[in-house]
């Protein structure tokens, strides 16, 4: 890659994979047909090193692109080592761009998708950007796991937010990761899931400003095994024992212990209300047992156990076709 190239890339768009490699073709392929003039960058990065088809994927689809890029394999396996690895991939290879972006490998950009979180980025000074994930479910499904609250997103107009909460669509500014440094994603949290939560909840502490954009679609296709009752019950529980470890670290040391099991009891008593308030909204049992459920994760994580979900052994190997082979491990365009 010329340097005159890189010099030019105001944003960079992040993309960690694992196990997934149609879905990261998919994803690259919206990137690709983005709208407007915006000088931008991919960085993929594998988290599969013994079987790298997404690497093998996204070579395969940026290939065929001048657009300025480069495919990694972080042989760590965990989630946050494999955003943190995309992060510094893209500060160290384009070190002229101030917007870093993230999408998931089961995810669509809509064409503007780039413009406009980049325009809000830029027209209102905000350091982190979030949007709306609209999810597609890859079979019907009935309303009580349609308006599950697992499957909600911040809503309304273009605005200041208190904070967003996950990097499936999300903006970072340059300034964020120079401050944040070098506690940037924890991987306490790689198997369990909640780093994003995790480190937006720190730069909210850090005083860094939050923004929505509405037009900044994202479309997420949710797979058949996590429209089940079992998978989202699970789940709640899960988003709870994230929240107790989050809290964990946000509240002063000498007397966590005491005040977090409060918070259990507090939980767990405004859970059942909260509950109420959803049935009757809903009609339906399972998403009214999501505040119930989180209050048990939390109770449960109290007493050291935690899920670990995103473990390599719990998630399913995907295989491609047989004539894309893995190829290099690494790969640059």
């Amino acid at each position: 890659m010329q340097d005159e190239s890189k010099a030019s890339v105001e944003a960079v768009i992040c993309i960690p994979t694992f196990r997934r490699p149609d879905g990261v073709a998919r994803t690259l392929q919206s990137l690709l047909a983005q709208n407007g003039d915006l000088r931008f960058a991919i960085v993929v990065v594998e988290n599969d090193a013994e079987k790298p088809l997404g690497a093998a994927a996204a070579r395969e689809t940026l290939d065929s692109s001048d657009i300025p890029s480069a495919v990694v394999v972080e042989p760590r396996q965990g989630n946050c080592h494999a955003i943190n690895r995309a992060f510094a991939e893209a500060r160290e290879r384009f070190p002229a761009a101030d917007y870093f972006l993230m999408i998931d490998d089961d995810e669509i950009a809509s064409p503007n998708w780039l413009a406009h979180m980049v325009s809000t980025a830029r027209t209102t000074g905000a350091r982190i950007v979030g949007g709306p994930v609209i999810r597609q479910f890859d079979i019907p499904v009935p309303q009580s796991v349609s308006q599950h609250p697992l499957y909600g997103f911040i809503d309304g107009p273009t605005r200041q937010v208190p904070a967003i909460h996950g990097t499936g669509n999300c903006l970072i500014h340059r300034d964020v990761f120079a401050r944040m440094e070098p506690n940037l994603f924890d991987v306490a949290f790689n198997f369990l899931g909640g780093g994003d939560m995790e480190f937006f909840a720190r730069c909210r502490t850090a005083g860094f400003t939050f923004w929505w954009c509405e037009e900044a679609v994202i479309h997420e296709t949710v797979a058949a095994e996590r429209t089940t009752a079992k998978w989202l019950m699970r789940r709640s529980i899960r988003t709870g024992s994230i929240n107790y470890v989050i809290d964990g670290k946000q509240m002063a040391k000498p007397a966590v212990a005491a005040r977090l099991q409060a918070k259990n009891f507090i939980s767990l008593g405004l859970s059942i209300f909260k509950a109420i308030g959803l049935l009757i909204r809903t009609r339906r049992l399972l998403p009214a047992s999501h505040p119930v459920l989180m209050s048990i994760g939390r109770i449960t994580a109290s007493f050291g156990f935690l899920p670990v979900p995103y473990k390599a052994s719990e998630i399913k190997a995907v295989e491609r076709h047989p004539n894309l082979k893995a190829g290099n491990h690494i790969a640059e365009n």
